[in-house]
């Protein structure tokens, strides 16, 4: 070590204190060991030792090491390893209980000619490889053996300060990867940081050119800022940065205004108590007059299960708001449904929590499951068994048999049949197809 290291003890506390055991974090203490008696340097890199030093529990460990890949692979065995990514330095090692931690070799990199891989790498020392990192927050090393922080880039003064900075020059950090400027608004969003000002400038000179990055990379980054609870300032943070219009164009106008559609907007994401992507994007266009949320959702490639749940919330959320003046089975069925918890934590942030129409809901879903949501008397089997020929008419013939149960009309399957055949034979339910209602 020489003297450009410095390192840091926060609060009395070493960095040992701030990680609670898990299998990676042993897996990723094993291989730095490893490497070490082996003859070679290693060390924790990025994002593990910012959110120790934070106080938060890493999601994972990295290592990284001047071994060089082919190295690391002899070193560990060839059932252990996988070449992740050997071009740029990469490989996982697996440990007996497959256990996976990428260690990667200490590299510069060459020109970013796809805007996010490197032409070529040049393995290097461990000064070098934080020299090519993002931000400080993420460029800091730790020693798990001697328990210290190393860092080249200032990282430690930054993470108390509470600041996002790229390291170097901030235009050629996000030439190298355009994704880099969404994640400054995300760690911005997600530890409360503000991003200093150069880099900030940075980032709007630059946003127009964030579309680039491919959907599935834009979406990773977009869920973890939806899904955290300060999106509402993390949609601000969009919208200061000028990454707010070629992500989310439909909202641009009303930010520019500062009109009661983005006022509402922000309120709405700010009172959210949902952890939930598909309610997260309900709430993020909601106060439009046409929510766009299906075509941004397939934009940024959700998941058809994700999209199809923000478009039944969006849908729905009048009903809560009108659940006083609805029919009860109108209400029951939303209600009944797997999502109503995220719909009424959507109904609470758009309206509040003292909304009539949202108390009411609230006050049915206290009933009795008897009450609240019935065995349906009858079912499409349940038909057929009894001599109805199926078809489309089944749906809307069942529909009114459950509102007239919910409803207190009928109250058994005997019932439930007379009204089916009354309502066949009164043409209310229209039998297509053919004229006979039963074989």
């Amino acid at each position: 070590m020489n003297e450009q290291h410095r390192w840091l003890a926060p609060a009395g506390k070493t960095i040992q204190n701030f990680m609670s055991s898990n299998s990676q974090r042993e897996h990723a203490l094993d291989i730095v060991r490893q490497l070490r008696d082996a003859g070679f340097e290693a060390l924790w890199a990025g994002g593990c030792v910012r959110d120790s030093l934070l106080g938060r529990e890493p999601k994972d460990y990295d290592v990284a090491t001047n071994a060089r890949p082919e190295e690391v692979q002899k070193l560990f065995g060839k059932r252990r390893t996988l070449a992740i990514g050997a071009a740029f330095g990469v490989i996982g090692i697996l440990n007996k209980d497959n256990v996976l931690v990428e260690v990667a070799t200490f590299r510069s990199d060459g020109a970013y000619l796809d805007g996010r891989h490197p032409s070529s790498v040049v393995f290097t020392t461990a000064e070098h490889d934080a020299e090519r990192r993002d931000f400080t927050i993420n460029g800091m090393f730790f020693d798990p053996v001697e328990d210290r922080v190393i860092d080249y880039v200032g990282g430690q003064a930054d993470l108390q300060a509470g600041i996002v900075r790229a390291i170097g020059d901030p235009t050629a950090r996000f030439t190298e990867d355009k994704l880099r400027m969404l994640r400054a608004i995300r760690f911005a969003t997600t530890y409360s940081f503000k991003i200093e000002p150069v880099t900030l400038a940075a980032i709007q000179v630059m946003a127009h050119e964030v579309n680039v990055v491919s959907a599935e990379r834009i979406n990773a980054e977009l869920t973890r800022l939806l899904v955290h609870p300060s999106r509402g300032h993390g949609l601000q943070l969009l919208n200061e940065s000028g990454l707010l219009n070629p992500l989310l164009s439909e909202l641009a106008e009303d930010a520019s205004k500062q009109s009661e559609v983005w006022n509402n907007t922000l309120q709405s994401l700010e009172r959210l108590d949902s952890t939930n992507v598909a309610t997260a994007l309900a709430a993020l266009f909601i106060a439009l007059p046409h929510s766009p949320v299906a075509k941004v959702g397939r934009r940024f490639r959700y998941s058809n299960k994700e999209i199809d749940l923000a478009v039944w919330l969006t849908k729905q959320l009048p009903h809560v708001r009108d659940a006083e003046q609805l029919p009860w089975p109108q209400v029951q069925r939303i209600l009944t449904n797997e999502h109503a918890d995220e719909l009424l934590n959507l109904a609470q942030a758009v309206y509040g929590e003292q909304h009539p129409g949202l108390l009411r809901c609230v006050e049915y879903l206290a009933l009795p499951i008897e009450k609240l949501n019935p065995a349906p008397l009858l079912t499409g089997d349940d038909l057929v068994r009894h001599g109805y020929r199926p078809g489309p008419h089944f749906a809307a013939l069942l529909t009114a048999i459950r509102d007239a149960q919910l409803d207190g009309r009928i109250a058994n399957e005997s019932q439930a049949l007379e009204l089916a055949e009354k309502l066949i034979n009164t043409r209310e339910i229209h039998h297509k197809g053919t004229k006979d209602t039963k074989n």
